[in-house]
């Protein structure tokens, strides 16, 4: 909407309260409003990781276990402090947050006991991963590997077309670029 047209608007509103009450000025803030979505909707952008780890743990409070974005959505993994999962998906437009899957039970073998007690959070192990490579987080996810006993949080990172793989020390947050691929083939952001 152009600005004359605004001011136009404006001052219709502005007559249309002096004489033809609120409901002219009602109709009159309508047509404002509605020449001001499409420049509402074009400002609108997506959520990024770290919004849709925060939502999701509004909705499931513990701490993240994963988050990986499909297209529109980020699929969230949430460990409750209590030991149970949750698999939740986070609209990255509306922020909506969607319960998919949730444990009644606890997890009694202790597997997430580390994840519990780590120092860094996923939150944390993403700003360490950002700083250390720029970009835009595509994934977090804490590795547990067995074999080794090694624990760390695996960060993808997209940047101009790669993803870059970043390990982050649970315990000091040190990140450590591991591997930079040359070519991203799957666009799902």
């Amino acid at each position: 909407m152009h600005r004359t047209h605004k001011a136009c608007v404006s001052t219709a509103a502005a007559v249309a309260l002096m004489t033809g009450g609120p409901v002219a000025a009602a109709a009159a803030n309508t047509a404002d409003a509605a020449g001001s979505a499409p420049a509402a909707a074009a400002a609108r952008s997506d959520m990024n990781a770290e919004q849709a780890a925060a939502a999701a743990l509004k909705k499931y409070p513990g701490v993240v276990e994963s988050l990986d974005k499909d297209d529109a959505v980020w699929h969230v993994d949430v460990i409750g402090k209590n030991g149970k999962h949750a698999e939740l998906t986070v609209d990255t437009r509306s922020g909506k947050v969607f319960t998919e899957n949730a444990d009644e039970d606890s997890d009694d073998s202790g597997g997430n006991k580390a994840l519990i007690a780590a120092k860094v959070t996923a939150k944390q192990a993403m700003e360490a991963a950002l700083a250390a490579h720029p970009g835009q987080v595509s994934s977090v996810e804490w590795d547990d590997d067995d074999d080794s006993g090694a624990r760390y949080w695996h960060v993808e990172i997209k940047s101009g077309g790669k993803t870059t793989n970043v390990h982050v020390d649970p315990t000091s947050g040190k990140a450590t670029v591991s591997r930079s691929d040359s070519d991203d083939n799957d666009d799902n952001n």
